[in-house]
């Protein structure tokens, strides 16, 4: 019977309350993913897979010869990309597309970052060169730009620092291989045991 009467009184006590009319409510952004979003997802290909052909020497979007290759999958944390920004990883293998044709060039960079990923050598730099004597100008950058974030097994890539070769040179950042995963697990759970 208490309850009833508290109900009562807090009835009576609220009766000419009105709801506040809130004009400065704050929407935040929800993500856009696009149809291009999922074709991108559903295009990449690790490089385990066998084939080659995979990376198209068809179409990229072109860049400038001094444009500022840039690109970190979604879960890369900004320290990461930051220090791969700023040339902190060690570079422990190095490619250099100079004078290479399209399809050389395509053949190289999926052999090169096998064979990487193989060696567990995570962080690499390939020197691709401005291209502003290629007809058109940036045609081996705006392709390689294209091709890396096609590649699942690429995390992020940035163009390099001057003493690296700039703009005419990109440092890649590759997973690791499913067995360096397993390494590291059992080192570590040693390490908790």
């Amino acid at each position: 019977m208490n309850d009833d009467n508290d109900l009562d009184l807090f009835q009576q006590m609220m009766s000419d309350v009105k709801p506040i009319e809130q004009d400065t409510t704050i929407r935040t952004k929800e993500p856009l993913i696009t149809e291009a979003h999922f074709a991108r997802r559903l295009a990449a290909v690790s490089l385990s897979d066998q084939y080659d052909e995979y990376l198209s020497l068809d179409n990229a979007p072109m860049l400038q010869p001094d444009a500022i290759l840039e690109y970190k999958k979604d879960g890369i944390q900004d320290g990461v990309f930051r220090k791969l920004r700023l040339g902190k990883y060690p570079i422990t293998a190095k490619l250099d597309l100079h004078r290479r044709t399209l399809a050389q060039a395509r053949d190289d960079v999926i052999s090169f970052l096998r064979q990487a990923q193989r060696l567990d050598t995570r962080s690499v730099l390939i020197v691709h060169g401005k291209g502003e004597r290629s007809n058109p100008p940036a045609l081996i950058k705006s392709y390689l730009a294209t091709w890396l974030e096609q590649i699942a097994d690429v995390m992020c890539f940035h163009s390099a620092q001057p003493f690296h070769g700039g703009s005419g040179a990109v440092y890649v950042l590759i997973k690791k291989s499913a067995e360096m995963k397993l390494d590291n697990r059992e080192r570590h759970q040693k390490r908790m045991s």
